[in-house]
């Protein structure tokens, strides 16, 4: 047995047959028109990435309020939803599935970078105190503004219509983020939420917000059709959930609340206490998909052949290599990354990496 064996094995994540374990992580590319519309290179990249079988889309903004970074997507408008229904049909007639990542990025923003211009939002009004890029040069993010009770309650039903959104384009479903920093992890952390109302203190109020989008998603467009992406103990944009044991009281809650929702998966993107993945496993009724930094080649079906994981989504092999399915199947050498061009703009780094057949012309 190959040490990629377990890989080629089918799986059925929700009402979606995989015909092998793999996936494409959901990598923020910058390459969205300025009004947040989809447009023909993110046709093209998708595409060309489409034998991945599950496509996890950049993250997408539910709302204006929900964008952080220049040029990202969005899922919201009548023109979003044009741009990513071709993007769905281009990776539907080269047999890929497509969920958009619905990402509200919460604190992580700066209003150069937004429609509206205005402050960012958050659960407390604590800057994230890191730099943002913005057509002017890196700033740093502001102190945002403070959600009220109500004004959560229209952050949910922003998740409810991106995700109906994101179906009515033609995606096969969507992933919640919940992760890496952005505003449902906010919540999360206890450095970042200082509230004194049913969405702050305590575990459970902390993690209320995760669990309240999930289940409206899921109520919107069905739990076959949600994922949810969690990141334990990230220190990414200034959060900091403490250490390993309030990292696992905090997720074991949270994890344990949202397996009772029946979701398509859980993609953990995985800071390495295997011991809490472990005990994620115990308790998820469905898929486990798990991300780790620094994964080699030779590792990528680790997490499956332990038992840890169903699917391996692959972020800079997939980036790199449009044909990464072939390559891997047949032990091919693999494109190189070049990481000047990530967000960047353009066709360059995104369309133009070469897969074997170009390379043997």
């Amino acid at each position: 047995m190959t040490d990629l064996e377990n890989l080629w094995q089918p799986f059925k994540l929700g009402r979606i047959e995989l015909a092998h374990r793999l996936a494409m992580a959901p990598m923020t590319r910058n390459r969205a028109n300025p009004d947040g519309t989809p447009g023909a290179l993110a046709v093209e990249y998708y595409g060309q990435r489409a034998s991945l079988g599950l496509l996890i889309t950049e993250g997408t903004q539910p709302s204006a309020d929900g964008q952080g970074y220049m040029n990202t997507p969005g899922i919201y408008t009548p023109e979003h939803i044009a741009g990513w229904s071709t993007v769905a049909g281009a990776v539907h007639e080269k047999g890929g599935r497509l969920f958009i990542q619905l990402m509200h990025v919460g604190r992580m923003s700066h209003p150069d970078n937004t429609p509206h211009h205005r402050r960012p939002v958050a659960p407390s009004a604590i800057s994230a105190e890191q730099e943002m890029y913005t057509a002017r040069g890196p700033k740093r993010t502001p102190v945002p503004r403070e959600l009220s009770a109500a004004e959560i309650q229209d952050v949910i039903g922003e998740f409810r219509h991106a995700a109906a959104s994101a179906i009515a384009a033609g995606a096969d479903g969507v992933e919640v983020h919940a992760a890496n920093g952005y505003l449902l992890h906010q919540f999360l952390a206890p450095n970042a939420n200082q509230r004194t109302d049913e969405y702050g203190g305590s575990i459970e109020n902390r993690a209320r917000l995760s669990i309240e989008v999930a289940r409206a998603v899921a109520d919107e467009i069905g739990a076959d059709r949600t994922g949810i992406r969690i990141s334990p103990g990230f220190p990414l944009g200034g959060l900091d959930e403490g250490g390993a044991e309030a990292v696992r009281a905090q997720y074991g809650y949270l994890v344990g609340e949202l397996a009772q929702l029946g979701l398509a998966y859980l993609h953990v993107h995985h800071l390495g206490d295997d011991e809490l993945l472990a005990s994620f496993r115990r308790v998820w009724p469905s898929a486990v998909l798990v991300v780790r930094y620094g994964r080699e080649r030779e590792g990528i079906a680790t997490d499956i052949d332990r038992g840890l994981a169903d699917i391996a989504p692959l972020g800079r092999f997939a980036l790199a290599n449009p044909d990464i399915v072939e390559r891997l199947r047949t032990g091919a050498p693999l494109n190189d990354l070049d990481p000047s061009t990530l967000y960047t703009g353009g066709a360059h780094g995104y369309i133009d990496y070469p897969t074997l057949t170009r390379a043997e012309m």
